[in-house]
């Protein structure tokens, strides 16, 4: 059998048909986030936190410590999803409510992800598509939630 006749089987995510309200997917594998990941970030978002780039300042602080940057974690934590569940079935971003921060992330710290649909409906106005809301939970290693975001979603509908 040449290669071009091999079947071939392409990475994507779910279509708008496939998700189902209620089911809570768990993303593999999580993230440890490094000193330098959070000061890049910081670094190309133009975010001078203290708290996120100087150890002497933030030593003195609540934490003790410098903290991730949280618009990083919240970011980390929606790029956990794609490849299960949105890369190439993801129309576009409609919007973000209910983000929490309920404790850090710290350099050294291990993000997983999961995902719950929480709601889906067709498109009113744009045929073969679909609105989906999502909840994006971040948590550490040791299981204390340190990110919830509700997010609207424009997804896509299987090719017929």
């Amino acid at each position: 059998m040449s290669e071009e006749s091999l079947p071939v089987v392409e990475q994507r995510g779910l279509w708008y048909e496939e998700l189902e309200v209620g089911v809570r997917y768990r993303h593999s594998p999580g993230r440890t986030i490094s000193e330098a990941d959070n000061t890049l970030f910081s670094a190309l978002t133009m975010n001078q936190q203290a708290l996120h780039v100087d150890d002497v300042y933030s030593a003195e602080q609540e934490f003790g410590e410098r903290l991730v940057n949280s618009m990083m974690t919240l970011a980390m934590v929606v790029g956990l999803s794609v490849n299960q569940l949105t890369q190439g079935t993801m129309v576009a971003n409609l919007g973000f409510s209910e983000v929490k921060f309920p404790a850090p992330l710290r350099h050294g710290d291990t993000l997983r992800a999961e995902t719950v649909v929480v709601d889906k409906r067709l498109s009113n106005s744009r045929p073969g598509q679909g609105v989906v809301t999502l909840k994006h939970v971040g948590r550490n290693q040791r299981g204390d939630v340190v990110v919830e975001a509700t997010r609207m979603t424009l997804w896509r509908m299987e090719p017929r």
